[in-house]
């Protein structure tokens, strides 16, 4: 007979994969910046990378907050793309050697910490203990022997995490409005982080610069892949899955980068490197893995009193139709 956990654990794989698709994607963003972007603009390409993606979001949805949730999504927005990419930013400008995605991927601990008091609820010694692990495997991957430590630096990368595990644990409190789709819930988020990042852009770096082909190209693949398409995955996954087994896939994301690197760059990649891949993959797994004797639903778990939006899965055909049809039809009213 099946274990509910077992149970559990199948129903939540569909919604699972669909949502590491969006960290495994931002593992792109890395290569993308240093071989494609012009040096010197960090803070130009996360406005790119932000606001056209929301307006086009908008555009497809027609659908704005209504009442409480213009605050809301202000402040979703600020912290998970507005505040979050200048950060990374200077981490990744004053932390050489990768030490900032480490920092960064402390993420799921401290979404494990916050869900305490946020949404009530008491995280497993063993999901504690695998989010460490997986940390540590994050470290082994990506931190060379030449890494230096700045710290400033390291300050901003935990910030940065703190910001994200904050901007996760929020959004899978307060879930999305009803008949709003990940679609329009994704563009609300990107237009407020866009916005919020024009007078910071271009206080700090003044005149876009020029834009070639390869620039262009650039662009697009982080605006309309890395912005649009993943924060719909990514929304709707952290509103539909346990709050921690969505916070550790955030660890796919250094190590697609590392392994892009190692193919594209000729980056080597040591036995020690390769035992925190297995470390790191290890603890993504268990990540998703239910306690024993404990189920999270069908839906995997909204925000409170079931707001965390609309199941995967069901009776639609597909769920990237079903997905602009709730958008579409969030028209009526939001609360």
């Amino acid at each position: 007979m099946t274990s509910p956990a077992a149970h559990s654990a199948r129903g939540n794989l569909p919604r699972t994969l669909l949502t590491a698709l969006a960290p495994l994607t931002w593992g792109t963003v890395y290569i993308v910046t240093t071989e494609l972007l012009p040096p010197g603009h960090p803070l130009f390409a996360g406005l790119l990378r932000a606001l056209p993606a929301g307006l086009i979001a908008l555009a497809l949805t027609r659908t704005l907050p209504r009442g409480a949730w213009w605050g809301k999504a202000a402040v979703l927005g600020t912290l998970n793309i507005g505040v979050l990419f200048p950060l990374l930013f200077i981490a990744a400008e004053r932390l050489p050697g990768g030490v900032a995605a480490t920092l960064t991927a402390a993420m799921p601990l401290m979404v494990a910490v916050l869900a305490m008091p946020v949404l009530h609820e008491r995280p497993s010694a063993r999901r504690l203990t695998w989010g460490g692990l997986g940390v540590g495997g994050i470290g082994l991957v990506v931190i060379g022997p030449d890494a230096a430590f700045d710290g400033v630096g390291i300050l901003a990368g935990l910030a940065a995490a703190a910001t994200l595990a904050l901007g996760v644990t929020l959004t899978k409190r307060w879930g999305r409005p009803a008949g709003v789709g990940p679609t329009a819930f994704a563009g609300w988020q990107l237009t407020a982080g866009g916005l919020f990042l024009v007078p910071v852009t271009f206080l700090a770096e003044g005149a876009p610069p020029a834009v070639g082909p390869a620039e262009a190209l650039g662009y697009l693949w982080l605006g309309l892949v890395c912005g649009l398409v993943t924060f719909v995955l990514w929304f709707q996954g952290i509103t539909t899955l346990p709050v921690t087994s969505a916070a550790v896939l955030g660890l796919l994301s250094p190590l697609v980068a590392a392994l892009l690197g190692a193919v594209l760059l000729g980056q080597t990649l040591g036995p020690v490197q390769l035992v925190g891949f297995g470390l790191a993959l290890a603890a993504i797994v268990a990540g998703q893995l239910p306690a024993a004797g404990r189920s999270t639903g069908p839906g995997g778990g909204g925000g409170p009193g079931g707001r965390g939006g609309q199941s995967w899965g069901g009776s639609e055909p597909s769920w990237w139709s079903a997905t602009f049809r709730a958008s579409s039809t969030s028209r009526r009213k939001c609360p």
